[in-house]
Formats: structure tokens, C-alpha cells, sequence
């Protein structure tokens, strides 16, 4: 088994795992959707806009909450995950809600021999939590430059690499969060908690699993090497989850600073390509 093999076996096997810890959990609430009027967090809807229509590649889609808010605006949706236990909870989800999404269970790098769709997609939605747990970006910017349609747009909403430099395992006596990996580490960091940032704690029995920092820098330089043209790029002071026990939640649901900005917590980034 190759390095990269044991990486994302790790992960998967995490993964699995946290599909029923997230299910039911507030983090993961499934009211709205249920009750015909799913929401997605502010800073995604701010970037989002409609959907009614579009043909929509969610990758990394999880147990497809996110997914199944979009089929139910409208949208023609196709959802992919590497975990074979959130993919067939999202396809029970649809069923029980009577909504129709297609969801595909596979690693991301491989997702253009498993999802045929000649004509492309409209938009690929990638959303929270993502990429970090991906070895290569530039291999990323690849597989979603291949499934845009002529004139389709990536809209990827994320926490910032900036922000996943620090962490509360290392934190200042002020309260801050202290420096945990460099911003600019090429090797994966290691975590083997029992931990998931959302539902009960400790519930994890496959707790080793890997992810990366992917410097904004490398991701838009991956981007536009693969032809596509960036049309926004926009920092946050805030996320939709207290990433640091020193954040506050505000009125608008997201969690920033109380005292001042002192770093971009998330990032909204928009990039098309051609319609020649």
C-alpha cells in the first residue's frame, strides 16, 4: 500500500465514523430540510445565489444535508464522497424527504471515470472542511476543471489556511490560540483524536486521520493553470462553528473575534471557466 493508500484509508475509515456521531447533532441540523425550507450558512448563501435549473457537482458532499438543500431550490444534483457510509445516508435522506439527487460514493481524484456527464455541470459546490483533507491541490483544480461546462463556476467557501495554522492544543495564556503547524507545511498533519468537531465527544474509535494546509496562493495558481479565470476572492473575519473557545457567536449565527480581527477565518472564492 502506497503512502498516499494509507492516508486516505485512514481517513475513510474517520470518516465513516463521524457520519452517525454528525447525524442528529445541532451542527448538522436537519429541521429546515425537513420541513421543506433547508439553509445553508450566511457567508455561502451570500456567494451562492440561485440554483433553480443548474445542473450541481457537490464534492466532498458528506451525508448530502448541503446537497439536498440544493435539489430542493431547484437544482440537478450530483453529490460525491469517499465514505461509503455517508453516501448511502445521503441516498436514504432524499428517499425520506421524496427528493431527487444522484450520490456517488468514490475518492475525489478519481471522479471523473466514475461520474459520466458529457455536458458538464453548471456549478461545483465545495463547502467547509474540504480540501484540508486533500494531499494535492493542483490535482483537485484538475478534477474540477473538468467537470465545468463552458461557462461554469467553481464557488468554493472554506476555512481560511491561515486560520488552520493555529489551534487551542497549543493556546496562549490569554486565551488565544497558540501556533500549531506552519503555514507553509507540505507534510500532513496527524491527528489521532476521539473527537469530531461536531456531536458528543469521544465517539471515535478510527480516530488517526491526515489533512493539509493548502496556502490561498497555491490554490488560485492551481486554479488558473487549469484555465480558469478567478472572479472573486474574498476574506472573512467570521466561520459558521467556534473553530477557538476565545470566538463569539454573533446575531448572524457565525463566530468571530470579540475584541478585533485579528486573522481571516474563511474565505469565498468564485472562478469560471470559458464559455468558448
Amino acid at each position: 500500500m502506497s503512502e498516499r493508500e494509507a492516508w486516505f484509508r485512514a481517513n475513510r475509515a474517520n470518516w465513516d465514523e463521524r457520519v452517525a456521531v454528525h447525524l442528529g447533532s445541532k451542527g448538522y441540523d436537519l429541521e429546515p430540510l425537513r420541513s421543506g425550507a433547508g439553509v445553508l450558512d450566511p457567508l455561502v448563501e451570500r456567494a451562492l445565489g440561485s440554483v433553480a435549473g443548474l445542473r450541481v457537482l457537490h464534492l466532498q458532499c458528506h451525508f448530502g444535508r448541503d446537497s439536498l438543500t440544493l435539489a430542493q431550490r431547484g437544482a440537478l444534483v450530483t453529490g460525491l464522497d469517499f465514505s461509503g457510509e455517508a453516501i448511502r445516508t445521503a441516498r436514504s435522506l432524499a428517499a425520506d424527504l421524496g427528493l431527487t439527487a444522484r450520490f456517488v460514493e468514490g475518492n475525489l481524484y478519481d471522479a471523473p471515470g466514475l461520474i459520466p456527464e458529457p455536458a458538464g455541470f453548471d456549478l461545483v459546490f465545495v463547502t467547509w472542511g474540504a480540501i484540508c483533507w486533500l494531499p494535492d491541490i493542483t490535482e483537485w483544480a484538475g478534477v474540477v476543471a473538468h467537470f465545468l461546462a463552458p461557462g461554469g463556476r467553481l464557488l468554493l467557501v472554506e476555512g481560511h489556511p491561515c486560520m488552520a495554522v493555529f489551534d487551542d492544543a497549543a493556546r496562549l495564556e490569554n486565551g488565544m490560540p497558540g501556533f500549531l503547524v506552519p503555514y507553509f507545511a507540505r507534510e500532513p498533519f496527524l491527528d489521532d483524536s476521539p473527537n469530531s468537531y461536531a456531536g458528543p465527544p469521544g465517539r471515535l474509535r478510527s480516530t488517526r486521520n491526515y489533512s493539509w494546509i493548502h496556502p490561498l496562493g497555491d490554490l488560485v495558481t492551481a486554479l488558473l493553470a487549469r484555465g480558469l479565470a478567478l472572479e472573486a476572492l474574498e476574506e472573512h473575519d467570521a466561520l459558521p462553528w467556534q473553530a477557538f473557545a476565545c470566538l463569539e457567536k454573533g446575531q448572524d449565527g457565525l463566530y468571530r473575534f470579540a475584541d478585533r480581527p485579528w486573522l481571516p477565518l474563511s474565505f469565498s472564492l468564485v472562478a469560471r471557466r470559458s464559455p468558448g
